[in-house]
């Protein structure tokens, strides 16, 4: 019963209103003023105001451009933490998962599981396609991203999780009374939000299947497991591995990673591969590790009332 961990706090519906504002604020006023601080900086010295992602990372540095881009979301986490807290006067634990404490096993088993599939299908395009990349390994440079990549891409993608999957879903659970409107409205949220990235302009809209997909898995994962462990530790594992092992000149991460992928940007079967057909498998995975059941009512069946929940918890309380 995770979208009804919300009735745990305050839930009335302007409190949700409230908070997104407070989190926009957060992230995307708040975090953004030391990048831009530095960029108007940089500017009034007589470099030319940059335009997109590539000419930004080039002003500021690639690695410093990471860290100040990265430093928004972490803005945008305390932000959601604070609204949490506050505004709704809910428990971090209950935003997080139905359990009674945040189940690290589960993020961690998510984080290797995807982290190791990372590495192999990146490592077999290398071995199989090497006139597309070249190495870019730097001693310095390379450190100073481990660095700051291991520091705040969690951070990142937790914010991420806990907004969309978490906040949202919560909050727009339980003001539509039914489990598939929050899956289906942030999924298309988290997809969209994506529509600005430097990869949609090169490979098209068609990409916007592989952000739309993944977040209809991250999605599923959390209202099947009940919990948003699964979702955080696949996707800090999937933006951190990401941003060490392969950059390219039109991403949105530009990195000084160990490879820099060299060939002309199209959209292939590698785009709708991961929504086809690995995610698919992964909830297989997942669902059978940890018993899964009852898919339909899940993810489209109607969110239980708050008698209902007290109900359930008193009777679980007495077995």
């Amino acid at each position: 019963m995770y979208i009804e961990q919300g009735y745990k706090g305050n839930h009335e519906s302007w409190r949700y209103l409230v908070g997104v504002l407070i989190i926009f604020i957060g992230w995307q006023l708040l975090g953004s003023i030391p990048l831009l601080g530095v960029i108007i900086v940089k500017s009034l010295g007589g470099e030319t105001f940059p335009t997109d992602v590539a000419g930004m990372s080039k002003m500021v540095g690639s690695n410093l451009f990471l860290f100040l881009m990265l430093i928004s979301f972490v803005f945008g986490l305390l932000a959601t933490f604070l609204t949490t807290k506050f505004v709704h006067r809910q428990s971090i634990v209950s935003l997080t998962t139905s359990r009674n404490n945040i189940d690290w096993k589960r993020v961690f088993f998510a984080f290797g599981l995807w982290g190791f599939i990372t590495i192999f299908l990146t490592g077999l395009d290398i071995l199989l396609s090497p006139e597309d990349y070249v190495l870019n390994f730097k001693v310095v440079p390379f450190i100073l991203l481990c660095l700051i990549s291991i520091l705040l891409i969690p951070l990142q993608t937790s914010f991420e999780e806990y907004f969309m999957r978490g906040y949202l879903m919560q909050g727009i659970g339980l003001m539509s009374g039914k489990r598939w409107v929050p899956l289906v409205i942030t999924s298309m949220i988290f997809g969209l939000l994506h529509l600005f990235n430097p990869e949609v302009e090169k490979l098209g809209y068609g990409i916007m299947v592989y952000y739309i997909g993944t977040g209809f898995f991250l999605g599923i994962l959390t209202l099947m497991d009940e919990g948003l462990e699964l979702a955080i530790g696949f996707h800090a594992a999937n933006n951190l591995l990401t941003a060490l092992l392969v950059t390219a000149d039109w991403t949105a991460f530009q990195t000084e990673s160990l490879y820099r992928d060299i060939s002309e940007p199209k959209l292939g079967w590698d785009v709708f591969l991961p929504v086809l057909v690995i995610y698919p498998i992964l909830l297989y995975v997942f669902s059978k590790k940890y018993g899964w059941t009852n898919w339909k009512d899940r993810l489209t069946g109607d969110v239980k009332s708050p008698e209902s929940v007290q109900l359930i918890e008193e009777g679980e309380s007495k077995l």
